[in-house]
C-alpha cells in the first residue's frame, strides 16, 4: 500500500464524550465542525449520538446539512456562523439553528423566517463572533419575545485555567443574561474543565473529544503510520532533501516515506519531528516536501514497513509542539490521501 493509514477509534471518541458529560450536571452537545476535526463526520455524529447526544454544533450551514442527512430529524444543529445570505432556504428545509451573531443577521432571520428556531450569540470579550453589549441591549426585549432557543458566548483563553480571562467573560456573561429564562452556554472542552460555575444549561465539547488538549485524560483516537517506499545509505558530508537542508555528519541509513504537507504535515516538522518504530525514536531529516519526508533509521536493526507519526508514542499536541502550533491544526489538516480505516464496536 503506497498510501499512509490513518486510523480513527471511534470507541475514543465516545468514552471521551460520556467523560466529559460526566463532569456536568447539564446537556452536553458535540462540536463536529471541519468534518468533526478531519475525522469523518458522518462516522463520527453517528457514534456520537447512539452515545446520548442531542445537540451538534457546525461552522456553517452546509456542515449543518451533512449532520442532518447522516442523522435524519431527532437531533437539533446549530450553526455557528449564523444566518448568512444564501442560507435561507437550507436552514428552513433542513431545521437547523442559526447562532445569530450581528443585527444584520437577526434582521435578515427575522424578516425571512419569523417563526423559525434560532440562538444568539453574544460577544463576551474575544472580539470574533457575537452581539456586543450595546447592540445586545439595543435589541434584547425584542429578541426575548421570539423565545431564542439558545444564548452562548465563548470563552477565549479557557486553555488557560488561571487566565484572568475567564473570571471577565463569565462576569460579563452572566450580566448579559441576567433574568433570561432561554438556555445558557458558555463551555466547550477548556470551560468544562474550570468547573461547574461555567456550565450553565448545556457545554459544547470539541477538541476533546478527539484526544486533544486541555482534556489531558482524553483516550487517544488517531494513529497515523506512513509506508517506507525506499532507503538509502548516505556517507559523511552527503546532504537530503531540498535545499540541503540536512547534511549528515557519519554514515547514516535514510527512508523515504509516503506523507508530506500535501496530507497535513506541516514543512514547520521538517528537521524536527519525531517518527517511530514500535518504541524507538527516528528523527526526521530534511524538509517535508509535497508527497514525501524522509526520516533517520540509521539506529534500527531492520528497516521497517512503516514508522509512525500518531500514535502511542506521540500525540496530536505533542507533534504540534514540534510544529509550532495546536493539536487542532494537526486534527484538521489530515489529508485526504490517507487510507482511512474505523476502530471500535461502532466501525460498521
Amino acid at each position: 500500500m503506497g498510501s499512509a493509514k490513518l486510523t480513527i477509534d471511534l470507541d475514543a471518541i465516545t468514552a471521551n464524550w460520556r467523560a466529559l458529560d460526566a463532569m456536568t450536571n447539564c446537556e452536553t452537545a458535540a462540536v463536529v465542525k471541519a468534518g468533526a476535526y478531519g475525522l469523518g463526520i458522518d462516522r463520527v455524529v453517528k457514534v456520537l449520538a447512539k452515545a446520548g447526544a442531542r445537540k451538534f454544533f457546525v461552522a456553517i450551514a452546509e456542515e449543518g446539512a451533512l449532520v442532518r442527512q447522516v442523522l435524519g430529524q431527532g437531533v437539533d444543529i446549530y450553526v455557528f456562523g449564523g444566518h448568512m445570505r444564501g442560507d435561507t432556504d437550507m436552514i428552513h428545509d433542513l431545521s437547523l439553528t442559526p447562532m445569530l451573531n450581528s443585527l444584520d443577521q437577526l434582521t435578515r432571520h427575522f424578516e425571512a423566517l419569523p417563526n423559525a428556531p434560532f440562538g444568539i450569540q453574544l460577544d463576551t470579550g474575544m472580539n470574533r463572533l457575537g452581539m456586543e453589549l450595546a447592540e445586545w441591549d439595543a435589541v434584547r426585549d425584542i429578541v426575548l419575545t421570539q423565545t431564542p432557543v439558545l444564548i452562548m458566548s465563548h470563552l477565549a483563553c479557557a486553555d488557560a485555567p488561571d487566565h484572568a480571562m475567564n473570571s471577565q467573560q463569565l462576569t460579563q456573561f452572566r450580566q448579559m443574561t441576567a433574568g433570561i429564562k432561554a438556555p445558557l452556554s458558555l463551555a466547550a472542552t477548556g470551560g468544562i474543565l474550570l468547573g461547574q460555575q461555567y456550565h450553565f444549561d448545556l457545554t459544547r465539547p470539541g477538541i476533546g473529544l478527539y484526544g486533544g488538549q486541555p482534556f489531558n485524560q482524553a483516550q487517544p483516537v488517531v494513529n497515523l503510520s506512513l509506508p517506507v517506499i525506499q532507503c538509502r545509505d548516505l556517507v559523511v558530508g552527503e546532504t537530503v532533501g531540498y535545499a540541503n537542508s540536512w547534511v549528515t555528519n557519519t554514515r547514516a541509513t535514510i527512508a523515504t516515506l509516503s506523507g508530506g504537507y500535501a496530507d497535513g504535515l506541516l514543512r514547520a516538522l521538517s528537521n524536527g519531528a519525531m517518527l517511530w518504530a514500535d518504541d524507538v525514536a527516528c528523527p526526521l531529516v530534511g524538509r517535508v516536501s509535497m508527497d514525501l519526508i524522509t526520516v533517520d533509521i540509521s539506529h534500527l536493526h531492520k528497516v521497517p514497513d512503516r514508522l509512525e507519526i500518531l500514535g502511542p508514542q506521540q500525540t496530536v499536541d505533542a507533534l504540534a509542539q514540534k510544529a509550532g502550533t495546536i493539536g487542532y491544526e494537526i486534527l484538521t489538516s489530515l489529508g485526504n490521501r490517507y487510507s482511512r480505516g474505523y476502530a471500535g464496536d461502532y466501525s460498521r
